[in-house]
């Protein structure tokens, strides 16, 4: 009920929410697809295997549509650094994206990483991955042609997955969820196999529909396809090809055993899916037919097993006979009760607010927070430049990725980007004005990057909602979300939603976490973030909506500062935030930017430490930021995370073009400083001033996980 009021139209969508993946055009007869998901909750419990399923699940809605997953991001929350689960968490999960995303070939190349002791019980695995079709090549997943033949391609069932969907809704407690599932085992090879195998099918035209057989498996893949076709469907147990013995029908409908797809062949091509499988060293088997009953009927022989006694005599009977629609739309649509939160985040008194006396080793401390510094160890451990695409690596706003495109003999150029966002603390001080700020965050990535929104796609992490104050928080958030795509003009077009993250009635903070896709029209469009050479003029566009007090609201600095989360979220305007990122995109198109990079975590003086360290041998500046009324607005100058900020860098000559296109666009333009030499040195008055080298400002970046997963 909730989620229909996200903006999910575009003049780009081909396809949106209710297939595996949603479907924007990119031109000349080509489209992205791509989705991001979910794998919380068995990452906690086994982090390497749950992590690494949780990217072949993505990939797997990809490429189910048509799509050659292209480049994969991952959005990751663990609890506090100092937790004792959380070294062993952080170093499961990264090796677990890694090892499957490394070995079936697909570059990761960018994400996001968060800590905060309210994930201490529940941390948050969230995977996407976009991939590139044929515009008139799409595949959905609906079970089509009455009579047409069913198949099961992939790797053998096993008990392994079996509670997996019903654990995902479960709330943790001390003993872990409530029905423990055996856990998913991924293998990234036979992944490889089946991405090759049904690229091949699709490339031969011999399937009408294809369902990746994810959450509840074998169930939920065939009521979908069915579902969606408004047709039934009658399947027989006794072909599933399986590994384990003595498996009932249960097992088998409930199993989500990895790589493993449901296919509707064209009529008479049955043979040919079965022989590419072959080919491709997959197993397959006809296990089912399309029926005109709007029925799942299941059958199964009592007793049989193919691995004891294959030649036993089979009489299938029906073991499960339901209305289609019971299991899909016809579903109760539940409208819980929404209220505010009880208690309110104690205020934070400005009085409280302790003034800082020495601004470099304010700096320094910022940049070796593990919420604020560099995330090299994370994305060193990831393959980002396999299949030789990747243009800009992890480290800047956005990844960019070239991607060839062929049609008929004849290869077309695209640049695709990528960026994922979310700030959970702002949600939780204002839910609304959280969401809105994740997407305009990520899409100023892009603009940054040089590159054009052109569809989101997003993963809803939340608590309990059946407690009233988390399904308030849970709607607001998705008014942020569409309040915020409305104004940008970028529809959401896929996603999924996660709930029931929470320990001992303890939630986690409210995780809208949104990932976007971006055009890039001309390589000479692209932007990163360092600066990248001395004498070049730095500007600050845009300006903070709020100021003092509330532009420190939710920042990493004023939290580590009070040592809690308190008062107001910093306010956002969405009208002077398209305008900045109409200004941003235009100035890259025009090739008149040498630098460009959004303030967000840690705010413009760590945004400025970014741009002088985030590649090279590092590029000093020195910066005199305008003059604040008290120290306390000079502070939140520095470190407040209020958005609708970029710091650009241009050369002298195109300052003047620069500032008229700024007045042009409506939006505020200041000359800030100059790029020079070894440090970086900011005057921020009445407050005070700070010169750091930039070697230093590095090395606290580069050690801000060392606490946790040491050298």
């Amino acid at each position: 009920m909730h989620l229909r009021r996200l903006p999910t139209k575009g003049p780009r969508v081909i396809q949106g929410p209710g297939e595996n993946a949603g479907v924007v055009d990119i031109g000349d007869g080509f489209a992205a697809v791509f989705k991001m998901e979910s794998h919380n909750h068995p990452s906690f419990i086994e982090p390497y295997q749950g992590a690494a399923t949780g990217v072949g699940g993505i990939l797997r809605d990809v490429f189910t549509m048509g799509a050659r997953p292209i480049a994969s991001l991952n959005s990751l929350r663990f609890g506090r650094p100092d937790h004792p689960r959380t070294p062993e968490l952080l170093r499961g999960v990264v090796a677990g994206i890694g090892g499957y995303g490394n070995c079936i070939g697909v570059p990761t190349v960018g994400g996001e990483l968060a800590f905060d002791e309210r994930y201490d019980g529940n941390i948050l695995v969230n995977a996407f991955t976009c991939g590139v079709a044929r515009a008139d090549r799409i595949f959905y997943g609906r079970a089509t042609g009455i009579g047409n033949s069913i198949l099961y391609i992939g790797a053998k069932t096993g008990r392994d997955g079996i509670h997996g969907a019903t654990m995902a809704s479960d709330e943790f407690s001390q003993g872990g969820p409530s029905q423990r599932p055996t856990m998913q085992v991924g293998d990234p090879f036979m992944g490889k196999l089946l991405i090759e195998a049904c690229l091949q099918l699709f490339s031969e035209d011999v399937l009408l529909g294809i369902q990746d057989m994810g959450a509840a498996g074998l169930t939920s893949s065939s009521v979908e396809m069915a579902g969606r076709a408004n047709n039934g469907i009658e399947l027989d147990l006794d072909s599933v090809p399986r590994r384990a013995k003595a498996m009932t029908p249960y097992e088998i409908l409930l199993s989500e055993s990895q790589e493993r797809m449901l296919l509707v062949a064209r009529p008479g091509m049955e043979a040919r899916v079965l022989e590419i499988c072959a080919h491709w060293d997959l197993d397959a088997a006809v296990i089912g037919k399309v029926t005109d009953t709007q029925r799942w009927v299941i059958k199964a022989t009592p007793g049989y097993c193919p691995l004891t006694d294959p030649d036993a005599p089979r009489a299938p009977a029906v073991v499960c006979d339901l209305p289609i629609g019971v299991l899909t739309d016809d579903a109760p649509v539940y409208e819980r009760p929404r209220a505010a939160r009880g208690r309110p985040l104690p205020a934070v008194d400005e009085g409280a607010i302790p003034v800082p006396r020495d601004l470099g080793h304010e700096l320094l401390e910022l940049l070796g927070s593990p919420n604020v510094g560099s995330r090299a160890w994370v994305w060193r451990q990831y393959d980002q430049i396999v299949r030789g695409g990747t243009i800009v690596r992890p480290g800047s706003d956005a990844a960019v990725v070239r991607v060839p495109c062929e049609k008929d003999g004849h290869v077309v150029e695209k640049l695709l980007a990528f960026a994922a966002d979310c700030n959970g603390r702002m949600c939780e001080l204002d839910p609304f004005a959280g969401g809105a700020m994740a997407i305009a965050e990520v899409c100023r990535n892009l603009a940054c990057s040089g590159a054009e929104p052109i569809g989101i796609t997003d993963c809803l992490n939340f608590g309990n909602p059946e407690r009233p104050e988390v399904m308030d928080s849970f709607a607001r958030a998705i008014d942020g979300l569409a309040a915020a795509c409305s104004a940008l003009g970028v529809p959401i077009v896929s996603g999924n939603v996660s709930l029931y993250n929470e320990t001992d009635g303890k939630a986690i903070l409210p995780t809208p976490t949104v990932a976007a896709v971006g055009l890039v029209a001309s390589l000479d469009d692209i932007v990163t973030a360092p600066f990248k050479r001395e004498g070049d003029v730095v500007l600050l566009l845009g300006e903070a909506a709020c100021a003092g007090a509330r532009a420190l609201g939710g920042s990493e600095w004023l939290v580590r500062k009070t040592g809690k989360l308190g008062g107001d979220a910093p306010a956002i305007d969405l009208e002077a935030e398209a305008r900045l990122q109409k200004l941003v995109l235009r100035l890259a198109r025009a090739h008149v930017l040498a630098s460009a990079h959004d303030v967000s975590d840690g705010g413009l003086a760590t945004a400025l430490a970014e741009c002088c360290t985030a590649g090279g041998p590092g590029v000093g500046a020195r910066i005199e930021v305008a003059a604040q009324p008290s120290p306390l607005e000079a502070t939140a100058a520095l470190f407040g995370e209020a958005p609708s900020r970029v710091v650009i860098s241009v050369e002298p000559g195109a300052l003047a073009t620069v500032l008229e296109l700024a007045r042009a666009a409506g939006v505020p333009a200041s000359r800030i400083g100059e790029t020079a030499g070894r440090a970086l040195s900011i005057a921020a008055a009445p407050l005070g001033s700070l010169s750091v080298p930039v070697d230093d400002l590095r090395a606290s970046r580069d050690g801000c996980l060392k606490g946790i997963v040491g050298d």
